[in-house]
């Protein structure tokens, strides 16, 4: 039914630009937050400037439901996150580290049973991370996870709805940290929500991404994964094999072009364009690839 639900929407919710692609075109989707839509743009358009025709699947669903649609064909290519995917796909197996090397072998040869490439990792990567204000910080001495022990127990925690079955999220902070919070607030992933909640003291704790831009402008305080919970996060592109298959070396190139240029730096300026300064995805995108040879004049 999760499927069937995202085919309906497919056409009516494509994002900055949501023409449908002739056929034979590459169906590029994206997770419900603003640095995956940043990473469907820039393949996106790089793609478009080698003359393969996209349609755009936007902010649609969480990886439950992107995940079947793209072994489904319901999609053609997602930018993932390499430790995550890889848990989502072995069913929260522990195959995930710190090594990206590793990891990224893993995630190749869970998704080639599945009919699914992945194309070359980029340096950038984005990994989950436990945010608390700077009073927060400085009240309860906090600088690393295991120091919210004590007082969890007393403190709300916020993050996307699925953030308590997400081993990298909640699961993890219990069965790696101990943390039992009083309350579980479902917000957005590291978005306006969460930021807002911390600010406004709504919550005590809250998941943030490491690339957010707000880390510095919002007087926030990331607490050091003492425990290693997170795993390599590098941005992967994963497509479909036959959608490969059959645009060859110009689709490959136009990927690796931008994962190869793609840091965890340019991430983080990207995002505050964004999150910060008001450019859309789309805008976002072409000004950075413009600037490095890479997208439509």
């Amino acid at each position: 039914m999760a499927v069937l639900a995202f085919v309906m929407v497919l056409g009516a919710c494509a994002g900055d630009e949501p023409a449908a692609a002739p056929a034979g075109g590459v169906t590029v989707a994206a997770f419900g937050f603003s640095e995956s839509h940043i990473l469907a743009e820039l393949y996106a358009q790089a793609m478009e400037a080698r003359g393969i025709p996209v349609r755009r699947a936007l902010d649609l669903a969480s990886r439950e439901v992107v995940e079947p649609a793209l072994e489904q064909g319901v999609v053609d290519f997602v930018p993932e996150y390499s430790g995550t995917a890889l848990e989502f796909l072995n069913r929260a197996a522990g195959q995930a580290t710190s090594d990206p090397a590793v990891t990224y072998g893993l995630l190749r040869a869970a998704f080639s049973t599945r009919g699914v490439t992945t194309l070359d990792p980029a340096p950038a990567q984005n990994q989950n991370a436990v945010a608390v204000h700077e009073s927060t910080a400085q009240h309860f001495a906090l600088s690393k996870v295991s120091d919210l022990r004590p007082y969890a127990h007393d403190m709300v925690f916020g993050g996307p709805p699925e953030c308590p079955e997400r081993r990298f999220c909640l699961a993890g902070l219990v069965g790696v940290y101990g943390l039992v919070f009083k309350e579980i607030r479902a917000l957005d992933a590291g978005g306006p929500l969460t930021i807002g909640a911390l600010e406004g003291n709504e919550i005590d704790a809250g998941l943030m991404f490491t690339t957010s831009p707000a880390i510095t402008t919002s007087r926030l305080v990331l607490l050091a994964d003492d425990r290693g919970l997170q795993p390599a996060e590098n941005v992967v592109p994963v497509i479909r094999s036959t959608v490969l298959d059959r645009h060859g070396d110009a689709l490959l190139d136009a990927v690796n072009a931008v994962s190869g240029l793609l840091t965890t730096e340019e991430l983080v300026t990207l995002n505050r364009r964004v999150d910060l300064d008001g450019q859309t995805p789309h805008e976002a995108a072409r000004a950075w690839l413009s600037l490095r040879g890479l997208g439509n004049a």
